[in-house]
């Protein structure tokens, strides 16, 4: 019996490990019905990372993972407090469980602390998402990526550009697998039920229909319940380059107001850039037309990307995400890790400053819509690919 513990601190880990957990499952039902030896015991650490655990908690059960079969509870603090502490109560995990392999997801700081405790101890580990580069060593995730890079056994990418930061690096192609985006499998997976999401209706989106009633161009509509959604953008900030800055955010307020004339903007506010604006005493205007929201369970969350007329956002994972559904995505940053969902999808890199933000906002809301494609391998099937790999490996 191999084991092999998957590590999960922050919410976008919870989407990457919900398919691998779901293809080691597969892989037991497998090897039980055709009478192989494969015996693979796959069990799930949860850091505690995410400092709101209420909806921690909703995306375990959104994505059907199982209750975590440890979890640390370390809570939010400095990078060094955060990494420390994660690294101290994972190492003693370790010891007890001793694993044939540890895996990794994204760039969180609990991705960096577990590989390099498992590594210290011998223990194989693996990165999903590897290879992804901004070049902005500025960013904490970017010092996450490429530590957890250099010392990782073996590393799965998501797009063809994390094989080439990679090898540019110097690490052996032998190390290197390109098998697409396990987010992407999420996505896939839980698209379908996004169509029973009462979002809309409690957000106040949703327009009563008929049956001879036809669609505007911005207008999505429910053919069976004969129902229209209100034209949206969705909104999404958090980054601490952007959010703690009183300019940009008095800006983004500003901003917000006048698109706010033109359509609905949706924008569930991220803990961290609520609390400056609290601090900073700086509010939205209050208007029908901008709505406000706690931050939104993943298959809402999903419901209201998939809908959208546009997407601002400054994450990482909306913009592999609005490109996969073909919805139109500006990424307030410098740079992007992501490159492919600028070179073959939706997303557009505009850079920090609003005013340009703004001026790409109203060239699709006037219909300049930029068309996209969707990113070899990204299929649903990269878990499969991974598990696969790692299975025929350790």
């Amino acid at each position: 019996m191999k084991k092999i513990i998957s590590v999960v601190g922050a919410r976008p880990n919870f989407m990457k490990v919900a398919p691998l957990h779901k293809a080691f499952n597969q892989l037991a039902i497998n090897s039980v019905n055709q009478r192989t030896q494969i015996k693979i015991e796959h069990l799930i650490c949860h850091t505690g990372q995410h400092y709101d655990e209420k909806m921690s908690q909703v995306f375990f059960d959104e994505l059907e993972l199982p209750k975590p079969d440890f979890y640390l509870g370390i809570g939010s603090g400095s990078h060094a407090e955060q990494t420390a502490k994660i690294m101290i109560e994972f190492e003693k995990i370790l010891l007890q469980e001793k694993p044939d392999l540890v895996i990794v997801v994204g760039d969180v700081n609990s991705t960096i602390a577990c590989s390099l405790v498992a590594v210290k101890l011998g223990i194989k580990t693996a990165h999903v998402e590897a290879g992804l580069r901004s070049n902005d060593r500025t960013m904490p995730e970017e010092i996450n990526r490429l530590l957890t890079d250099a010392i990782s056994d073996y590393l799965f990418v998501t797009e063809k550009s994390g094989v080439e930061n990679l090898k540019h690096e110097g690490v052996p192609e032998q190390k290197i697998f390109f098998t697409g985006n396990v987010m992407i499998d999420s996505l896939v997976n839980y698209l379908p039920i996004t169509e029973k999401s009462t979002i809309f209706k409690k957000l106040g989106l949703i327009n009563a229909k008929t049956k001879e009633l036809i669609k505007s161009d911005t207008e999505k509509v429910d053919s069976t319940n004969h129902t229209s959604i209100h034209p949206y953008i969705l909104l999404t900030f958090h980054r601490p380059a952007n959010v703690d800055s009183e300019e940009f955010l008095k800006k983004l307020i500003s901003i917000v107001g006048e698109l706010s004339k033109l359509r609905k903007i949706v924008f569930p506010v991220h803990p961290r850039t609520r609390a400056n604006l609290t601090k900073l005493n700086l509010n939205f205007e209050s208007n029908s037309n901008i709505i406000l929201t706690d931050p939104i369970g993943y298959i809402d969350f999903l419901a209201l990307t998939k809908n959208a007329e546009l997407v601002i956002t400054d994450s990482g994972g909306i913009q592999e995400e609005s490109t996969y559904l073909g919805v139109q995505c500006i990424t307030v940053r410098n740079n992007t890790e992501r490159p492919v969902t600028v070179e073959v999808g939706t997303n557009q890199l505009i850079g920090t400053d609003l005013d340009l933000v703004k001026e790409a906002a109203l060239k699709v809301l006037n219909g300049e819509k930029k068309t996209g494609t969707i990113p070899e391998l990204w299929d649903g099937r990269a878990a499969e690919r991974i598990v696969e790999i790692l299975v025929s490996a350790i």
